[in-house]
């Protein structure tokens, strides 16, 4: 009889939990059991569900005798619960999470457990994927803090040496010792509390676990923004959910504090500013004033909060936009708000106008300073380039390169290039060099051609995103988005045989420029379906 080897011994308990989520529950479920036999058992905890959830369930524990269920009565309002009552259950020495919209990555379960077993790990992380449904676009989260795929894991005594860990707040791309979380008293807030990962694992990282990143994908989080219902995490045109996050993120800070890690108290304030309070703002100038004049107190009250070390080491967009926060106290308009925006973006962008106060300071608004800009080496200085494209088979693309504050001239670029990469559709990416032109006005201009042809050809529908790259004579280099110079343009292109492509330009979310090409007649077909999916989300 042939042995298994150690990750293959059922040893893990996968708490799956549910509410009236009929339609997926069980591709969900398929995943844990696909891990084989180092899945001792699936525990489906239904929180009350109301639609066809429990007859599917009663089918799969039927069929499957790895499959438990625990039906709750009364629904709880949040995840928190039925996860506690899965974790209960448990009857294995290691425990997996897993929302019944998702899916675990093949192999996830046997690469935790053989990891856990062999480096005697309290704590396994793996690389959780963001995969927006139905374009299939995978984004990872918190890449950097996981190594490559295939190298030597990252082997950590607690993160206290590694506060960075605190960006990962997800509860599902983990394999936890069970005997661990019971004796920490590891477990999620209770009732409809949302934003229950945060708690979680300050808890967890509280505890100061053994803990091991790997590079292999673990967990598939499908984002379905189309979905009638969001996700808690999408919601963010719902002023609660702001509340809500500030609540937990201001839960995670207690906690950390009261279990003597003053350190990475400071550090989960620093990854507010940095992440969670950037986010909301680039979309702030999309919000109309009702939710603005909600939002800004918010956010101010909770900033108020904030240790100055924890501000100070900020990035210097975060520094700058949390400053502008504190020193308005009504919300701003607009050039204020579009600037804000524009620093909030990912990679921050600092756009014209350049104000500068009477000494020759330069400002982000009157009497807030961008205090450390000019002592920035050139790779971290806040571009700004604006694009504008006109659509044809050549589609030419104009862009102008600003200089803040004569710091991109001063340190001598030598060169750029433009890369289009897909945002929507397969992993593609296009590169033109560019030559940089002086401006009258100041900073440069350079142009690029595409052939739409050749974007069509990637995808029947795809959507690209525009980054340019500046090189320094130091040899060091800063990417930017593009932001969009003019309208939103449609263009319908023609080459020979008959070949049609649809080509649209246009502003995403982030305030970038971006091109959707389409296949003539299916592409046309798949915009007309998905405008009619988002008429009826709404």
């Amino acid at each position: 009889m042939t042995g298994r080897s150690p990750g293959e011994t059922p040893q893990v308990s996968v708490v799956v939990i549910v509410y009236n989520d009929a339609a997926l529950i069980e591709q969900a479920v398929r995943s844990a059991l696909d891990q084989g036999p180092c899945v001792a058992e699936v525990i489906v905890v239904d929180d009350a569900s109301t639609d066809a959830t429990p007859d599917r369930l009663a089918r799969l524990a039927a069929a499957e005798s790895r499959v438990r269920v625990i039906t709750r009565t009364e629904n709880s309002g949040g995840c928190g619960t039925p996860r506690n009552e899965g974790l209960a259950a448990a009857r294995t020495p290691y425990v997996m999470l897993l929302d019944s919209d998702d899916v675990l990555a093949p192999e996830a379960a046997r690469t935790l457990l053989a990891t856990a077993l062999a480096e005697r790990a309290e704590v396994v992380a793996g690389v959780c994927v963001r995969r927006e449904l139905p374009a299939g676009t995978d984004t990872p989260w918190q890449r950097d803090l996981f190594p490559a795929v295939g190298a030597p894991p990252r082997r950590y005594e607690g993160i206290r040496s590694h506060p960075a860990f605190l960006r990962d707040t997800l509860c599902v791309n983990k394999l936890y010792d069970r005997a661990f979380l019971e004796r920490h008293g590891v477990r999620f807030a209770e009732g409809a509390v949302h934003y229950e990962d945060f708690a979680f694992t300050a808890r967890l990282y509280a505890a100061s676990p053994r803990l091991v990143a790997v590079g292999e994908t673990v967990y598939l989080w499908h984002v379905r923004r189309e979905a009638g219902r969001q996700s808690i995490s999408l919601r963010r045109d719902e002023i609660r959910n702001w509340q809500d996050r500030v609540d937990a993120h201001a839960e995670v800070v207690r906690l950390l504090a009261e279990a003597g890690e003053p350190g990475l108290a400071t550090a989960a304030q620093t990854k507010f500013v940095d992440h969670d309070l950037r986010m909301y703002v680039r979309e702030l100038r999309h919000k109309p004033a009702d939710y603005r004049a909600a939002w800004w107190p918010v956010a101010r009250a909770h900033l108020e909060t904030f240790e100055p070390a924890a501000l100070a080491a900020a990035t210097p967009a975060g520094r700058w936009v949390a400053a502008l926060l504190l020193a308005r106290p009504e919300p701003v308009r607009g050039t204020e708000l579009a600037r804000l925006g524009e620093l909030a973006a990912n990679p921050a962008r600092l756009a014209p106008p350049y104000l500068a106060d009477p000494d020759g300071t330069p400002l982000l608004a009157e009497g807030v300073p961008l205090t450390g800009l000019t002592k920035l080496p050139p790779a971290r200085l806040p571009l700004a380039v604006d694009g504008t494209a006109r659509l044809a088979r050549a589609t030419e693309l104009t862009l102008r390169l600003h200089d803040p504050y004569g710091l991109v001239s001063a340190a001598h670029p030598t060169g750029a290039e433009l890369e289009l990469r897909t945002r929507v559709g397969p992993p593609f990416a296009l590169r033109r060099t560019l030559t940089l032109a002086d401006h009258p006005a100041g900073g440069w201009t350079a142009g690029a051609v595409v052939d739409a042809f050749e974007l069509r050809d990637v995808g029947e529908m795809t959507s690209w995103a525009l980054r340019l790259t500046l090189r320094y004579a130091d040899g060091s280099a800063a990417t930017t988005a593009v932001r969009p110079g003019g309208g939103k343009q449609h263009a319908v292109v023609y080459r020979p045989l008959a070949r049609i492509a649809l080509v649209q330009s246009y502003e995403t979310n982030n305030g970038e420029l971006g091109l959707r090409v389409a296949d003539g007649v299916r592409g046309g077909w798949e915009v007309v379906r998905a405008r009619l999916r988002r008429a009826l989300a709404r």
